[in-house]
């Protein structure tokens, strides 16, 4: 009779990300998303908080905390010294561009299976950020597409931003289930905005759709790019 121990698997837990609760924008609702597509996050534990004592307990941290240290996992871009941008590009970084800058060639190379070194992966990799990240990344810090003295004279014909990606992403931040306004209701706000009578767990499920609705939009553009942009820019370059 064997007397060989008996191996036993061990059980790895997730690690765990965190981001501040509150009102939430579409570029930590992207990152959050971006972090677990790669298979160490996915699937991970999500903490909402701005407790620095509990942000501490997490392995990765973006859009709170006034820290970005990649060597500690650390994503902000609200410090006043901030002024980080993608390689080769003007418009500052928000927590979605930070996270896709260290994360977005192995997120790349994971979901089409190339090679993370590969030149296709490069193409993709600027590709992404140009046409989708670089306009949240901008958006949340209140950079205009155009400059002003290009505006100036201006008149938009009609209103076009409750189509955006991230309007659709602040409108998740409204709890229908509150059907008295604040001054005619018994509601107090907290300090993170968030009226008493909503509950965490149910501004963290819609912060989950939000994340979705931004996250399901970044993979179809991936695949686009790599299933039809990639192809026809080959057949191009070899006409």
């Amino acid at each position: 009779m064997s007397t060989s121990p008996v191996s036993k698997r061990i059980k790895i837990s997730p690690p765990l990300i965190g981001t501040h609760n509150g009102h939430f924008h579409a570029d930590e609702a992207l990152a959050v998303y971006l972090l677990r597509l790669l298979p160490p996050s996915n699937p991970s534990t999500l903490l909402r908080t701005r407790d620095p004592a509990l942000l501490s307990t997490c392995h990765t941290v973006v859009d709170v905390g006034g820290e970005y240290d990649p060597s500690t996992n650390r994503y902000d871009h609200h410090q006043r010294t901030f002024n980080t941008t993608f390689p080769n590009r003007s418009t500052k970084l928000s927590s979605a561009g930070l996270v896709y800058m260290h994360f977005g060639k192995s997120i790349i190379a994971h979901h089409t299976g190339l090679d993370p070194a590969a030149e296709e992966t490069s193409l993709l990799y600027r590709k992404l950020y140009t046409e989708f990240i670089e306009a949240i990344d901008a958006n949340d810090n209140g950079i205009s597409v155009y400059s002003p003295s290009e505006t100036a004279n201006l008149t938009k014909r009609f209103n076009d931003s409750g189509i955006t990606l991230s309007s659709l992403v602040s409108d998740l931040n409204n709890d229908f289930s509150i059907s008295a306004p604040p001054n005619e209701g018994t509601e107090t706000a907290t300090t993170d905005g968030v009226s008493s009578s909503t509950s965490q767990a149910d501004e963290d499920s819609r912060f989950l759709a939000a994340s979705e609705l931004m996250g399901k939009s970044f993979l179809r553009k991936l695949t686009a790019y790599h299933s039809q942009w990639l192809p026809a820019r080959s057949t191009v370059l070899a006409a």
